[in-house]
């Protein structure tokens, strides 16, 4: 029992990135600092002869070397690295406690076929919990209804979606973007009505989505072959709520009852709270 879940965990392998940007033992300090300073994405480099890793250089390595050293005298060669079926919980502790933000990931030759940073780890936990969210809300649907419905992984067209939520606050709106910029966002839940894409999970993440004018996202959909009369289809109806646009920005900083938190706040004095 414990082997088969132990080999259903997320592997290294499910979401290092395989396209690594690596860099010579040859090439100098000068050469390498440009392309970190270019770069939006890179701190640093795995450093590899072929494909065999030989060692890690980063910036803070960089900082007191000579423009033409070359990177060989500088790199660290004594490095932490993943293996592609090592477990992702085991690559996280391993970021976590090393303070480093990612790991090159080799084979058994020692060759380089991938890395897996910090964010590669949170993707994959998030990953993990939303299935769990969609098996719940399909078996609450099933019962409800009395219907057998089927789950797909798809990316969506945004300006299909009718939205089910009419408001979002602004300030986890911009954590949502935050999240998309780094690749840290969590698929969408949406449920399609015989055609219609009702979003049941992931406001804050479309509207955020639309603001860095991102047309399409991944998302679990549970499918119902034909209509059926859905609560959250009746409240897209009522509010209004066709296209995500529909949806109005909260700032949580403007809210009535913060107001009055801080009204009651200044005036008072006595210890009293308002009923």
């Amino acid at each position: 029992m414990d082997v088969v879940s132990d080999r259903t965990k997320p592997r290294v392998k499910d979401y290092m990135t395989r396209d690594v940007a690596t860099v010579s033992p040859d090439e100098t300090v000068g050469e390498v600092a440009t392309r970190i300073a270019e770069s939006e994405e890179h701190s640093g480099f795995p450093v590899c002869e072929r494909r065999r890793v030989e060692g890690f250089v980063s910036a803070r390595d960089l900082l007191l070397a000579g423009d033409d050293d070359p990177i060989f005298k500088i790199m660290a060669t004594d490095l932490l690295v993943a293996h592609p079926d090592m477990k992702v919980t085991d690559a996280a502790r391993v970021i976590l406690r090393s303070g480093i933000q990612k790991l090159p990931v080799v084979d058994d030759a020692g060759n380089l076929v991938g890395i897996i940073s910090n964010a590669d780890v949170i993707r994959s936990q998030i990953e993990r919990a939303t299935p769990e969210k969609v098996g719940k809300l399909m078996r609450t649907l099933e019962q409800i209804h009395e219907i057998d419905l089927t789950e797909e992984r798809r990316t969506v067209p945004l300006a299909e979606l009718t939205p089910t939520q009419g408001r979002v606050y602004a300030d986890e709106l911009e954590g949502r973007r935050y999240e998309l910029e780094r690749g840290l966002a969590e698929p969408l839940v949406v449920i399609d009505n015989g055609g219609t894409l009702l979003l049941a999970d992931g406001h804050h993440r479309v509207l955020a989505a639309d603001r860095l004018d991102i047309d399409e996202m991944d998302a679990y959909v549970i499918v119902i072959d034909h209509e059926i009369d859905l609560g959250m289809a009746r409240t897209a109806e009522k509010e209004a709520l066709e296209r995500i646009d529909d949806i109005d920005v909260v700032d949580y900083a403007r809210h009535p009852l913060v107001q009055t938190t801080k009204r009651l706040q200044s005036d008072g004095g006595d210890g009293e709270s308002a009923e």
